[in-house]
């Protein structure tokens, strides 16, 4: 028996009222898991390769050693004027804010200027902000591989300052998951008050 014309417009029309759903539904979705972090999400995470580099403590490191903690990863220099110095004060009031979860937490600061970054030079600039903080330095082609796996541009640039030479640098901060892979990217100028709520976030996932 033919189907009738007005079922099959009823039945097209049911399917697109579905469609819309799903659609809608989706949006939606997405849109929560967009808006989830004050940062950008990574999903899936990536991989990150192992660079040993020396670390401010006297130790060689990898990011691999702090599997089992978030990893908060900032690439700067010490005689950095403002950029490095308003991040590493973000970050340690950000960890203030986590309580009992701090320790649950490393923040690691890649030297970008390997020639005036020395272990020690790395200690005392970090100590300022918070001891736990722990600064890591090498060999420049150590350096550069590491930073190509963020995405991270780094370049010196001649200045007439007393600091002597600049080095300008890619300003977005990086969280590594539990298991090492590179989770999340903060956007310089959030608030401790964001990067507090963005790594409870990340430790609850």
């Amino acid at each position: 028996m033919p189907t009738r014309p007005w079922l099959r417009r009823l039945v097209f029309a049911e399917l697109i009222a579905i469609a819309l759903v799903l659609l809608v539904t989706g949006w939606f979705y997405w849109r929560s898991r967009a808006t989830t972090l004050n940062g950008i999400e990574l999903d899936p995470p990536q991989d990150i390769p192992s660079v040993t580099l020396q670390g401010s403590d006297g130790q060689a490191h990898t990011l691999g050693d702090f599997r089992g903690k978030l990893v908060v990863v900032f690439f700067g220099y010490t005689h950095c004027p403002d950029v490095c110095p308003t991040t590493a004060s973000t970050m340690a009031r950000a960890r203030a804010l986590l309580g009992n979860d701090a320790g649950r937490v490393q923040l690691v600061f890649v030297s970008v200027d390997p020639e005036r970054d020395t272990p020690e030079r790395l200690a005392g600039y970090l100590a300022k902000y918070d001891p736990t903080f722990l600064g890591l330095t090498g060999d420049e082609t150590a350096i550069q591989q590491l930073a190509t796996a963020f995405g991270v541009h780094y370049a010196k640039v001649e200045s007439n300052s007393a600091l002597g030479y600049l080095v300008e640098h890619t300003s977005s901060t990086f969280v590594l998951d539990t298991e090492g892979r590179l989770r999340a990217v903060l956007p310089f100028g959030l608030t401790p008050e964001q990067v507090a709520s963005d790594l409870r976030a990340l430790l609850k996932s």
